[in-house]
């Protein structure tokens, strides 16, 4: 099993960046596949970005596309949601997800029941 924990939430004005932390606890980290989701109040859950366990494939949310980076470290068990020209719209609970299998099909990484673990989530606040 394998527990993930986010960080970097916070406030930030519109136009800012935030950088989003997931450190996971697992000897297979190095393997799954990984996602972003975001929850904003009343809303459902949404992707946001997926990476695999190289990084070599990569996918976005088109809302997200060119503003923000998904990124991993398998050496220190981390991965990366770098957010750039952030937007009041942005603003949400945003949470890492991980998954033990890799594909390289879109609709394997946007569905939220593809993942197997969840983190707790960091709030992102972004002010006009």
């Amino acid at each position: 099993q394998v527990q993930l924990l986010e960080s970097g939430g916070g406030l930030v004005q519109a136009g800012g960046s935030l950088r989003l932390s997931c450190a996971a606890s697992g000897r297979t980290f190095s393997r799954y596949s990984m996602g972003w989701f975001r929850q904003a109040p009343g809303k459902e859950r949404d992707f946001v970005a997926g990476i695999n366990w190289s990084g070599g494939t990569i996918y976005y949310a088109e809302s997200v596309k060119g503003r923000f980076t998904i990124s991993r470290d398998n050496a220190k068990n981390t991965v990366y949601l770098q957010m750039n020209s952030l937007k009041p719209e942005d603003t949400a609970v945003y949470y890492c997800a991980g998954q033990t299998k890799s594909y390289n099909s879109r609709s394997s990484y946007t569905g939220a029941r593809e993942y197997d673990y969840w983190g707790q989530g960091t709030q992102v606040t972004v002010s006009s």
